[in-house]
């Protein structure tokens, strides 16, 4: 009886060890992530919506973990936003285009019936196959770039059909590019030398470009397959 208490005994210290142990783990793993926050749940689109609309166009599909723009005839896409508006923040997202495709990230959009694109009032880092679409060939229009505002200043980005890093840092006015881990741009928005910048561009005759300090995030619609996944964000 007293062997057969002992036996019992070891087993629930073991069982409670165990748990401690996972319990531990799954702490860990919670600190580790603390402050981030998944803006993609990996199988709905709960969370986003179609700019100016109420709900995501069916074009956007969830396949594999992986947000991806399939246009078909009668879908309807338009570039994908967040619910939410967001201010200071470090964008965490992986990315993989199509052959000859284009999209992008848009941040600090505003959403208003009076803007009928997301890029009329937000930047874009942007996602491109640099070797077959002919914006590969237009100084800051290639993968990383700042579009048509800053040129990256390197191109560490992955083959068509495999999966890229990229990171976007907005704090206070501070901006910087990430891609697989590289920092590609660095500048300061809003300040004398941005309003150069902007006024160099394309962008010049665009009142309301690059003026907003907050606004939602954007995936871009440029009629070509794009994935995207692994999407977090975390407020600074």
């Amino acid at each position: 009886m007293r062997n057969t208490f002992l036996t019992l005994l070891a087993a629930g210290i073991v069982a409670v060890g165990c748990s401690s142990a996972k319990k531990s783990t799954s702490m860990t793993t919670a600190s580790s992530k603390e402050g981030w926050i998944k803006l993609f749940d990996g199988k709905t689109t709960n969370g986003w919506h179609t700019f100016n609309k109420s709900t995501a166009g069916d074009a956007w599909k969830v396949e594999d973990g992986a947000i991806t723009l399939v246009k078909a005839p009668g879908t309807t896409g338009g570039d994908l936003v967040t619910n939410e508006e967001y201010e200071n923040f470090h964008l965490k997202l992986e990315w993989k285009i199509s052959p000859k495709g284009n999209s992008g990230i848009i941040f600090f959009v505003k959403e208003d019936p009076k803007f009928s694109q997301t890029y009329l009032t937000g930047p874009e880092m942007q996602v491109l196959d640099n070797e077959a679409h002919a914006d590969g060939k237009i100084h800051k229009h290639r993968t990383g770039d700042l579009y048509d505002l800053i040129a990256s200043s390197s191109e560490p980005v992955k083959p068509v059909g495999q999966w890229n890093l990229a990171e976007i840092i907005a704090n206070n006015g501070k901006l910087t590019f990430m891609l697989n881990g590289v920092k590609i741009v660095e500048t300061t928005m809003w300040d004398e030398n941005w309003n150069q910048l902007v006024a160099g561009s394309k962008f010049k005759s665009w009142a309301d470009f690059g003026k907003y300090k907050s606004g939602r995030i954007a995936l871009q619609d440029h009629g070509d397959q794009v994935w995207y996944r692994n999407i977090e964000i975390k407020k600074l």
